[in-house]
């Protein structure tokens, strides 16, 4: 998901989940390259010669990827892992940004040579793309208004014809599907307005993932509460067309960053305390991409 603001600095950090979208993808927006130091000399690591990795991004999902407004440097926890795999790799990142619901069938039709959004690993989308191994787990959570005396759980959802919100073609959307039936779900284009749905009194609650939810409540602390419990748990992954050379590589990368710590000390950065300091939500990051509109 695409998406959500964010941060929370446990051992388990998450964030994004994300579905299918049309066909058809518009030309994307091309972002400078971003710097990345000499290649590490990492034993053990395959070496890819310099190779430019044309890599597609939303730049709308906090922390994932956005540009704050006044800035023309995206950041995030995308650029920040993608730049030190490929310092370890020998490869140069090119990031291009694309709307979330042309993200993944671009991908799979082979516009770009990989994606990163956050997003959810699922067999459905397996079935067009690769993934690498998962990098995050994610539970997904219901986030409702701090003043609403109806929910303590998630099963409360069950006993009532409640409306929940998501963002539209995400798993989050999925899964509220599943608890309250498609005719009680509302679908928006980002998280964001999801989340001022349910402050406003217009849905009864938010499926999102756990990290944006903390994140959410974070800026909102007055307005809304996350509920007990979780409806699933999840890994997110980069994706990459069926057959790339790339995701070898790349796990093999993740791996050995877990294995030293460096994965663990930017998620720590993009998902902690430091990050929420900084007071980055939506109204203060530039505008993604639009979504163009499904038939």
């Amino acid at each position: 998901m695409n998406k959500a603001f964010v941060v929370f600095a446990a051992a388990v950090v998450a964030l994004g989940a994300c579905a299918a979208p049309p066909a058809a993808a518009p030309a994307p927006a091309e972002q400078p390259a971003q710097p990345t130091s000499a290649p590490a000399q990492t034993s053990g690591l395959p070496d890819l010669g310099g190779r430019e990795i044309v890599v597609a991004v939303e730049n709308a999902y906090i922390p994932f990827n956005f540009i704050p407004v006044g800035s023309d440097q995206p950041e995030g926890w995308d650029y920040d892992t993608i730049n030190e795999i490929c310092r370890r790799l020998n490869c140069k990142p090119v990031y291009r940004q694309i709307a979330w619901d042309n993200m993944i069938a671009a991908v799979a039709a082979g516009q770009f040579d990989m994606a990163a959004d956050g997003i959810t690993i699922t067999d459905e989308r397996a079935k067009v793309v690769d993934f690498s191994e998962g990098y995050i787990a994610v539970d997904q959570r219901i986030l409702v208004r701090k003043d609403d005396t109806r929910f303590k759980s998630v099963e409360d959802f069950k006993s009532g014809k409640y409306k929940l919100g998501s963002q539209k073609g995400t798993t989050n959307y999925d899964e509220a599907v599943k608890l309250v039936g498609e005719e009680n779900v509302v679908g928006f284009d980002t998280f964001d307005l999801a989340v001022q749905a349910v402050i406003a009194g217009d849905v009864d609650g938010v499926v999102i993932d756990d990290v944006a939810g903390v994140g959410y409540v974070g800026a909102n602390a007055d307005k809304v509460k996350l509920v007990e419990g979780r409806l699933v748990g999840q890994q997110l992954g980069f994706i990459f067309p069926k057959g790339s050379d790339l995701v070898e590589p790349i796990n093999a990368a993740l791996r050995a960053m877990k294995a030293d710590g460096t994965l663990d000390k930017i998620n720590k950065k993009w998902f902690g305390p430091e990050f929420l300091a900084r007071g980055i939500t939506y109204e203060n990051i530039q505008p993604g991409p639009t979504p163009i509109p499904t038939p």
